[in-house]
């Protein structure tokens, strides 16, 4: 994210926006991941109450022109979106582990293996 990003919000204004996956990977090339997305798209537009007036999805990035959230702003609503995506379609490979421990990279190898995990970036 570039350093010194402003957004502006509460204008009302339409928002135009474009996410690419983690490293281009076509986390969006099937049908049913499409459906997928699509899906958890209008849960999020329902719960925050904006207007898509136009998308488009190809197997690697989406397109996404909106309007302002009545809830929240086009922030939170798009971390919305790719969480939940990302929580569905990625492999859970963490172990249980006792309450108030966290698992942290050993090396960089194994800090690069998480980060390719991710959908979006």
């Amino acid at each position: 994210m570039p350093k010194g990003l402003r957004r502006y919000y509460g204008s009302g204004d339409l928002h135009f926006i474009t996410c690419s996956c983690c490293q281009r990977k076509p986390w969006l090339h099937t049908d049913e991941r499409r459906d997928l997305f699509l899906n958890i798209l209008e849960e999020v537009r329902k719960e925050h109450r904006f207007v898509v007036l136009g998308y488009v999805v190809m197997p690697e990035h989406f397109h996404l022109l909106m309007s302002e959230p009545q809830v929240g702003t086009p922030s939170t609503a798009m971390q919305s979106v790719k969480q939940r995506f990302a929580q569905r379609v990625v492999p859970r490979r963490r172990q249980r582990r006792p309450a108030g421990t966290r698992s942290l990279p050993k090396n960089s190898k194994e800090r690069a293996t998480r980060r390719d995990s991710r959908p979006f970036s």
